[in-house]
């Protein structure tokens, strides 16, 4: 069990989401950026399904009191255990009973994910584990945490292995975002293709799980006769006022506003550490070469 002595801005029960239900209207969902949640269960000995907690700018203040198995990925958040010492990222932790571990800001990016052994046991909806917010289902209660909150930790057997996990890089030129085209990229004339790739827009306030919604100079189109079609997380629609939004993991999964862009698999990590006010741009990608670059992963390591 884990108690919530201070809940951080945002904190989500996240598993792998429940792909399959968009005829139902309810999307995949499930943590931001799944490689890094998949990492940190293998981290603390689950299997890549369980269900692990999403922390976005400002984390929580826990406390085990039967202690744990812990571990850490994504963005670096200032972080100490009990004892005030640092928490190291990417490494298996153990916690003694009666433990706290304490997550203050971010000190770069936007979102981090912690993995229990035994994962978070709370009621599978659908499949998944995952809050879903909007639905107000999924996770605990169908919300973020809130101070006081209690969550249980389910059992895991077997031994525990102090492990070391090392992302994939990101590469030397970490921006702009690599897009295919999208599906009406060719209701946008060249002037409007050029401002959509030669601009630097900003990530709006307004931005959330379900959109990360953009600031900068407008991408008008012919909008005229469009039907409602099916949309996924990456997609960057342009609705009328001209202000791309990229589709999240809670996001819709119909739309109705033309789709520029699709943002490739291998940057949706990146996607999931915009926080508002970051800098983004767009340079096109070949489909052949995302697909290639979509297969590195996370590389674990015992240590010594």
């Amino acid at each position: 069990m884990i108690e919530i002595l201070r809940a951080g801005l945002c904190d989500l029960v996240m598993d792998q989401g429940r792909p399959g239900r968009g005829a139902l209207g309810v999307p995949a969902g499930g943590a931001a950026d799944p490689a890094a949640l998949v990492a940190a269960n293998r981290l603390v000995g689950n299997d890549d399904c369980a269900a692990g907690l999403e922390i976005t700018l400002s984390g929580p203040s826990l406390r085990f009191p039967h202690g744990g198995v812990a571990a850490l990925t994504g963005a670096h958040f200032a972080a100490t255990r009990s004892s005030g010492a640092p928490v190291p990222w990417n490494e298996t932790l153990v916690l003694a009973a009666g433990e706290t571990l304490t997550l203050a800001g971010a000190e770069a990016g936007s979102r981090c994910w912690l993995a229990l052994r035994g994962g978070l046991a709370v009621r599978a909806v659908m499949g998944s584990r995952s809050t879903f917010w909007p639905g107000a289902f999924g996770g605990h209660l169908g919300r973020p945490l809130r101070s006081g909150d209690t969550v249980r930790i389910g059992k895991a057997a077997g031994p525990v292995h102090l492990l070391r996990g090392q992302p994939p890089s990101a590469g030397e030129d970490s921006w702009p975002l690599r897009v295919i085209a999208g599906p009406q990229a060719g209701r946008f004339h060249d002037a409007q293709l050029a401002t959509f790739f030669g601009a630097d827009f900003r990530v709006a306030a307004a931005s959330d799980r379900r959109g990360i919604r953009l600031s900068g100079p407008g991408v008008a189109h012919a909008q005229a006769g469009l039907p409602s079609q099916g949309v996924l997380p990456g997609a960057v629609q342009v609705p009328p006022d001209g202000q791309p939004i990229i589709l999240g993991w809670d996001g819709p999964v119909t739309g109705g506003y033309p789709v520029i862009a699709g943002v490739i698999a291998a940057d949706w990590p990146r996607l999931a550490q915009l926080r508002p006010g970051d800098a983004v741009s767009f340079a096109t990608i070949e489909v052949e070469a995302a697909r290639a670059l979509a297969v590195a992963g996370w590389v674990i390591e015992e240590l010594a």
